[in-house]
């Protein structure tokens, strides 16, 4: 039997940037491509820091050949005199000690997105090459470092008549071994995010990857009200202009900006310092209780409600597209992934605010607070409608209401982590799959028919639609008001439909249906599209499946001669065994999995795609049909 010696010798002590090293998923979320791309945001946050605080006007990035990331301000530059405590370089001490900045003294920066000074020094220990260059007090200094350890000292290398910091860094390979090549467009999307948050602050980024580089700057005076604007885009506006209101209180920037559009959806994204807060908080939740409480208080002291009539909070957010963006010296995130604000102050300050101003502008502007409580009214109608109609499935046997004897064949395995369920196109495909499946932990929901769009429909067309109706019961989460997404009763929820037009058709109605109603199931990472082939290709005992054209074209020139080609048209043509083999077996198969970068560009493209308004959709297809393939003529 092994000796089980533990003692004070077993105890490791990590010095300087070891730890980050060691376990860098524990500072920057993953090391995937998400972790990737988080590297760049801990520098470029220290930029608009600086912005933020007065000293900066303009921030570059720019992803340099070989996927190297420089980022550029024009702010004091990183102090370059020796730290009383370290006695080297502030900027040596900063670039490589944890904790260690200018955000925690509440002189040097008002506010911080960057608040647990681990920034810079992380990305630093996570680069196996990081250059810093400073212009500061008339003079320019570099220093290098490798793997977080300098392996140059400061150096002073002239005069300079400018002023500001450059970073260039390339991330460690062998930390990142998914993937080291930056997404532009998710860089892009952020930036310009940041630049409608920070009203007058100018943001360019390069890409100079390509023969020819891309460049993007954006610049927004009107902050707030032009991210509204851009939100809502081309759709009907219900209300003549954007609602804004901006306040200092207690050291806290408050900013909100709403609009009303003729859509169902509600689209309500809040920001702390900068940083999107996806699960809301007390700056979410201040604001929505105003909302409600002046949209009832209005209506009733206009005689526009009925006698027993009362909003809820879903009813006035249906057709909002709103953003909250507190700046705060001290906020307090909840989680590492600061998600959620918990601030309880911020939650009162919020809510006072907003209601005082949504108070003076429906005073001010009758017409729209009129248009605004009558769309909340037909929401309540509607919600009330959807009820009685949930109800109503409810009053049938058990069997009926959740489709178990006619649509869903169950796996048997209960627990949803190890459950799936495929959601099939037709009743052919939903056979092969309920035959070709491994039914213990396997679900199969065929659908017949396509999908409500639910762009252009509230909830209580939604329970009218047997298809929709299944699915939801079958997932066992509920909508509405009733929603739950930890009560989902399958962890992979697969979309599985043809690979044609008809079939993409199906998928995006779906993934209409998951975004505006489900959309927690999408964050969480629950919602798969299964990738079946396009083509099988059989030389005598040699059978190879195939997902495109280009992979079709390859394997002709290897194989030679004149193999068997089949051009699946539809999931229903495959027997159960290739269905299996080849979209269902988690040894062979490819699942893609559903993911929301950004959310209001998905908001963007689902209402585009989706929604009442031709035009745009039409200029969408032109600019885009030079893209498309796979098309069944």
């Amino acid at each position: 039997m092994a000796q089980n010696n533990y003692n004070a010798s077993n105890i490791q002590i990590l010095e300087g940037l070891e730890a980050v090293r060691k376990r860098p998923g524990m500072y920057i979320g993953s090391t995937g491509i998400k972790g990737l791309h988080h590297l760049v945001w801990e520098i470029v946050d220290n930029s608009i820091d600086e912005a933020l605080a007065g000293y900066a006007t303009h921030i570059e990035l720019t992803i340099l050949k070989d996927n190297l990331i420089k980022v550029v301000d024009d702010g004091r530059g990183i102090p370059v005199d020796n730290h009383p405590k370290t006695g080297r370089p502030a900027v040596e001490t900063i670039l490589t000690t944890l904790h260690a900045g200018g955000k925690f003294d509440g002189a040097s920066y008002k506010v911080s997105g960057g608040l647990h000074g681990v920034g810079a020094s992380v990305v630093n220990a996570l680069s196996s090459f990081f250059d810093v260059e400073i212009h500061r007090d008339g003079k320019k200094y570099r220093q290098t470092y490798a793997y977080g350890t300098p392996i140059t000292e400061l150096i002073e290398e002239g005069n300079s008549d400018s002023h500001g910091s450059t970073v260039t860094f390339l991330a460690d390979k062998d930390v990142f071994t998914e993937s080291q090549t930056y997404d532009f467009e998710t860089l892009r999307v952020r930036v310009q995010q940041l630049a409608f948050l920070n009203k007058g602050i100018k943001l360019t980024i390069t890409d100079e990857r390509a023969a020819t580089p891309v460049e993007f700057v954006y610049q927004y005076e009107g902050g707030l009200v032009e991210y509204v604007n851009f939100l809502v885009g081309n759709r009907t506006k219900l209300t003549k202009e954007v609602m804004y209101v901006e306040k200092e209180a207690d050291g806290v920037t408050y900013e909100m900006a709403l609009q009303y559009f003729d859509s169902y959806s509600t689209n309500l994204f809040s920001f702390a310092n900068n940083i999107p807060t996806h699960e809301g908080g007390m700056h979410e939740d201040g604001f929505k209780l105003a909302l409600t409480r002046i949209i009832n208080s209005y209506g009733k002291a206009n005689n526009i409600f009925k006698k027993d009539d009362s909003l809820i909070g879903e009813d006035v957010r249906e057709g909002l597209t709103a953003i909250i963006s507190i700046k705060h010296p001290d906020p307090q995130f909840e989680g590492q992934t600061k998600t959620k604000l918990g601030n309880p102050e911020v939650r009162q300050m919020t809510s006072q605010l907003a209601g005082e101003f949504l108070e003076r502008y429906f005073a001010e502007n009758p017409q729209d607070a009129k248009v605004i409580v009558e769309k909340s009214l037909n929401a309540m109608y509607a919600r009330i409608a959807a009820r009685k109609a949930r109800d109503a499935t409810r009053r049938k046997s058990p069997l009926d209401a959740l489709g178990f004897a006619s649509k869903l064949a169950d796996c048997r395995a209960k627990d949803p982590a190890v459950s799936e369920l495929y959601i099939v196109e037709g009743d052919s495909a939903g056979g092969s799959a309920k035959q070709g499946r491994e039914s213990e932990y396997q679900a199969i929901l065929p659908l017949r028919g396509k999908v409500l769009n639910v762009e252009k429909a509230r909830l209580d067309k939604i329970y009218a639609n047997k298809e929709i109706l299944s699915l939801i019961q079958a997932l066992g989460t509920g909508i509405g008001e009733e929603f739950n997404p930890e009560s989902i009763r399958y962890h992979k929820v697969v979309i599985m439909t043809d690979a044609d037009i008809d079939g993409a058709h199906i998928r995006t109605l779906l993934l209409t249906f998951f975004f505006r109603y489900m959309r927690p199931l999408i964050e969480k990472g629950y919602i798969y599209m299964a990738q079946p082939p396009l083509y099988k290709v059989q030389q005598g005992k040699n059978i190879q499946y195939l997902y495109d054209d280009e992979a079709l074209e390859n394997t002709l020139k290897e194989m030679g001669g004149r193999p068997s080609i089949q051009r699946y048209k539809g999931l229903g043509e495959m027997n159960p065994d290739q269905l299996w083999e080849t979209t269902m077996d988690p040894d062979t198969r490819t699942l893609l999995q559903i993911t929301l970068n950004d959310a209001m560009d998905a908001d963007q493209v689902f209402s585009m795609l989706m929604g009442e308004e031709v035009e745009p959709r039409k200029e969408f297809i032109q600019q885009n049909a030079i893209y498309a393939s796979n098309i069944d003529v």
